[in-house]
């Protein structure tokens, strides 16, 4: 049996918690006996729990990649727990409080975005280098975004093992639940609809959607659009979908914590990152229940999509581009119709819980292996 600890400094549920729960759902239990470090107080807790998963909770380290606190605790844990693999997520602290404790050390690299120019070039990327070498056995990267932000920080491929993420099949909600919610958001028969499943960030694109559902409502398209999630843009979002005089066309669900009801209503997910987007959750998601996407070409979504069939890219920051696509698939219902299918198989082809869960068991077989 091999004791594996992971760690990871989030105290809400982000993208990596929401992989560590995907891994911890479909891991082999007869091959590794798994615990989760966590900060104290952190959102994952419950989550991890319910999932017959210990949780060891350490001070000092909430939503902090490093600090001196951290690694004196966590090395007390790693010496007590004494787990021959350390999978960290976004805690170098937990890097450095494994190393030389004889643990295999792997890192999950879980966002793509720009590197910086005093990285890419020495001394910079000499130091890079060296400190990722040096507290890393094995790194996954969950997309070839991530990898090439890796390399280009001179980081070894060799190194570095890229899988997507992949996540639970969403159930879909029934005919009532549908009906209800169509109702609640006033969407009417015939209405296209389109959705949103991020947090409202700048970066995240939501103003070139607006800007795109302006253009299909004036051809007269009978479009809606829902933005699901909150964050520190969401005001700018909102101030702009009143100057545009979207009020018919735009629904704001906020939060939403049980995603199958609204992504049983829509007929395409929307992702529109510009400045940070690695292999997102939301649009496997949106596959498992054969909803085809329309995304930028940013970051890791050109690995994620298909090509006419599990959707269309257009170029980041292009609100032309993008109502273009969704036009497209409008007008073509056959098109429609084959995306349709195409999205659910490629979603059991290649993004499922249980495909995930053994690539990462891969990696720390080849960890163990040196």
């Amino acid at each position: 049996m091999t004791k594996v600890l992971n760690i990871i400094s989030d105290t809400n549920i982000g993208g990596a918690g929401r992989c560590l729960i995907n891994f911890l759902k479909y891991y082999d239990r007869s091959r590794y006996e798994v615990k989760v470090v966590l900060p104290e107080g952190s959102q994952l807790k419950p989550e991890v729990l319910k999932l017959d998963t210990p949780v060891i909770e350490v001070p000092g380290m909430g939503d902090k990649s490093f600090s001196v606190q951290a690694v004196r605790a966590l090395k007390k844990v790693i010496k007590a727990e004494r787990p021959q693999i350390v999978h960290t997520h976004g805690a170098m602290s937990g890097r450095v409080a494994a190393k030389g404790t004889g643990a295999k050390i792997v890192y999950t690299r879980h966002s793509a975005f720009p590197v910086p120019e005093r990285i890419k070039k020495n001394p910079g990327r000499f130091v890079n280098k060296t400190l990722n070498e040096h507290y890393a056995d094995r790194i996954i990267a969950v997309s070839e975004a991530c990898k090439e932000n890796l390399t280009d920080g001179g980081i070894d491929p060799a190194l570095i093992t890229v899988m997507m993420n992949g996540v639970e099949a969403v159930n879909r909600a029934s005919n009532a639940e549908c009906e209800a919610l169509r109702a609640q958001y006033g969407i009417r028969p015939g209405d296209f609809v389109l959705g949103i499943m991020a947090r409202i960030e700048d970066y995240k694109g939501h103003l070139y959607i607006l800007d795109a559902v302006k253009r299909l409502a004036d051809q007269g398209r009978p479009v809606k659009l829902i933005i699901a999630g909150e964050g520190s843009f969401e005001q700018t979002v909102r101030a702009k979908a009143k100057e545009l005089a979207l009020d018919q066309q735009v629904i704001f669900a906020g939060f939403v914590r049980n995603v199958a009801p609204i992504l049983s209503i829509l007929d395409l997910q929307l992702n529109a990152s510009y400045g940070t987007e690695a292999s997102s959750l939301a649009m496997i998601e949106a596959f498992s229940l054969g909803i085809p996407v329309v995304a930028s070409d940013y970051g890791g979504n050109p690995w994620m999509v298909d090509e006419g069939e599990s959707g269309f890219l257009f170029p980041s920051r292009d609100s032309a581009a993008m109502a273009e696509r969704i036009a497209g698939i409008m007008d073509d219902p056959a098109l429609f119709a084959h995306m349709k299918t195409r999205a659910a198989e490629i979603y059991r082809e290649r993004f499922t819980g249980e495909i995930f869960a053994r690539n990462v068991e891969a990696v720390y077989d080849k960890a163990l292996e040196g």
